[in-house]
């Protein structure tokens, strides 16, 4: 096995309860997973604690490489970018509480100006070093803005700051119209995590999105060739299976997740 760590995104199971997740995960085999602000949010709502959930996440030997996700904090102005960034504190101190370094920062829907874009990244960054949960740029194939590789660095590289990485995405990354090749334009320790998922070959490109995600394998993504670009750069982070697929949300999560570890699993093994 690599140095890569396997983790497993909650969406990936969604209806499950949190707790239910934790143990699903670590008993798939996943050393990682990935949590949701959301759904910290509802344990709490509905009686639970966040000390609980850090328990369990430490009893399952699991690590959370990040949580997901701040919103708003580009494109917001006046008293709602005040807001915003509040909404932003409360959600690191989510994640901070379950123990995780980093909280994915998304972009908006819309067009950016890349330098008012690292402004605000670099008041992002300063913010989470208060709480020492450092916020990750994302691109998101399917906007119409921040959608490629080169635009998140980008925005991480005009904000100058040496705590800025990015969120690297199979999907995004074909979604976007993204060369591959471009994975190799950043550097090992800046990438935050590199979610793993595959796309479908039936569907024209520019008409996928998230919930046409399927397991690896079952798509027309080169998976294998991203593993390989990731180790030769000596990236030993989080590749994380995250999916938003109605029909493995309808199937036994623990099945879905055993099923995602083992598939991942073997493609590590072949490089």
């Amino acid at each position: 096995m690599s140095s890569f760590v396997l983790a497993l995104n909650t969406s990936t199971i969604r209806p499950a309860p949190l707790m239910e997740k934790i143990r699903v995960a670590a008993e798939a085999g996943f050393r990682a997973i990935e949590l949701w602000n959301d759904e910290l949010t509802a344990h709490v709502e509905a009686g639970g604690t966040l000390k609980e959930v850090k328990a369990a996440l430490d009893d399952a030997g699991l690590s959370v490489p990040t949580v997901i996700h701040i919103g708003g904090w580009l494109d917001a102005e006046g008293e709602a970018y005040r807001q915003a960034l509040d909404v932003a504190r409360r959600k690191m101190e989510q994640a901070a509480a379950v123990g995780a370094p980093r909280i994915i920062a998304g972009p908006p829907a819309g067009p950016v100006d890349l330098d008012r874009a690292a402004e605000r990244y670099r008041e992002l960054l300063a913010i989470g070093r208060e709480f020492g949960v450092l916020p990750a740029m994302e691109f998101l194939g399917f906007v119409h803005g921040i959608n490629t590789i080169r635009a998140a660095w980008e925005i991480v590289s005009r904000a100058g700051d040496p705590d800025g990485t990015i969120v690297l995405d199979p999907f995004h990354i074909f979604r976007g119209g993204s060369p591959v090749e471009d994975i190799r334009l950043i550097p090992a320790e800046r990438i935050a995590v590199f979610h793993f998922n595959d796309a479908p070959g039936d569907i024209p490109r520019e008409e996928q999105a998230d919930g046409h995600r399927v397991m690896p394998g079952d798509g027309v993504l080169p998976l294998a060739e991203e593993l390989r670009m990731l180790k030769e750069m000596g990236y030993q982070g989080a590749v994380s299976l995250e999916l938003f697929n109605e029909k493995l949300w309808q199937a036994d999560p623990l099945e879905v997740a055993k099923e995602g570890y083992r598939r991942m699993a073997a493609l590590v093994e072949s490089l």
